[in-house]
């Protein structure tokens, strides 16, 4: 039993049956197809994940086939909503996926769940509210963000002093995610008795990052860390801190754990980031799928969230 069957198994122990009467789920005699739909693909951390689904199809290539794709800017909703949408006309009987705003892809989610098709969340947790207002049960399978970014926030906070002042950059900003890393920073810092002197979405991007850092340092000449909702913004901001000439005097976190990291961990420049394993997450959606689809289960059925795990590393982690 590999990895993935492992963590699955315990994973799902909480799974149940609701009794739903919700539309029939897309059953096929062949094996089922199903579609990961990720966010930007220009992103090392969504490009770690479909590897890992790629990987997982690959050690259960008679159990199921797995279309990917991506969409190119983090921020470009009405792209993922068209590739879901062609998903579903393509007779995919799955779809997982890690949308892009935790609101806007609702209305097309329910479009496909009226259709039969089951549909996952993974990485960044759909609206609850959203949900309940279209009556879906859409399984959350992933870590705690809020968590993952106190962790990160905690051991920053560790280096530096009471009074201190820290700036966030938030991801895209109507996304669940984004926000509950946010308020995981925001917990560490108030725990530590430090000033958080503002919060600027950076879109994900590493040149949101980079512009965001450079703003922050000009504003607060007495700024000592930079805490990024994820890697790519922390990549930026690595860099601003380095062209201010302040490297080693603020501080940077990062969240995603992404090779491109590995070195500033290293050399220090990144002080800290956090791991959710991507490529797990995937698989661990895909599993659910298939689950629910050998089971005959419906949207309904299926319990709302499957914790994952996320973990703090640092240059001396392991």
């Amino acid at each position: 039993m590999n990895i993935f069957r492992r963590k699955f198994a315990f994973g799902l122990v909480a799974i149940s049956l609701l009794g739903s009467t919700w539309a029939a789920p897309v059953f096929a005699e062949d094996p089922p197809k199903v579609a990961l739909i990720m966010k930007s693909l220009a992103n090392e951390f969504f490009q770690s994940m479909e590897d890992g689904a790629k990987a997982h199809q690959a050690e259960n290539a008679a159990k199921y086939t797995l279309v990917t794709n991506g969409i190119k800017d983090e921020t470009d909703t009405a792209a993922q909503i068209k590739i879901l949408e062609q998903m579903v006309a393509q007779k995919a009987n799955a779809i997982v996926i890690a949308p892009a705003d935790s609101k806007a892809l609702v209305p097309a989610i329910k479009a496909a769940v009226d259709k039969g098709v089951i549909v996952v969340n993974i990485d960044n947790q759909l609206d609850k509210d959203a949900l309940k207002d279209k009556g879906l049960v859409v399984p959350f399978v992933g870590p705690d963000n809020r968590v993952g970014a106190k962790l990160v926030g905690d051991h920053v906070a560790k280096q530096l002093k009471e009074g201190d002042k820290v700036a966030i950059i938030e991801g895209v900003s109507t996304t669940f995610n984004a926000q509950q890393r946010t308020a995981g920073y925001k917990d560490a810092m108030e725990a530590a008795k430090i000033t958080v002197v503002g919060v600027q979405s950076g879109n994900w991007e590493i040149e949101g990052g980079n512009k965001v850092t450079s703003a922050f340092l000009s504003e607060n000449p007495d700024l000592k860390a930079v805490l990024a909702g994820n890697d790519s913004m922390a990549l930026g901001a690595v860099a601003a801190v380095k062209a201010a000439g302040k490297t080693g005097k603020v501080l940077v976190g990062g969240y995603d754990n992404i090779s491109a990291v590995q070195p500033l961990l290293k050399d220090g420049s990144l002080l800290a980031t956090a791991d959710q394993f991507g490529a797990k997450q995937a698989a661990f959606g895909i599993e659910v799928a298939l689950k629910a689809i050998a089971d005959k289960k419906t949207q309904n059925d299926l319990q709302e969230q499957v914790k994952t795990d996320v973990v703090l590393v640092t240059k001396d982690s392991k």
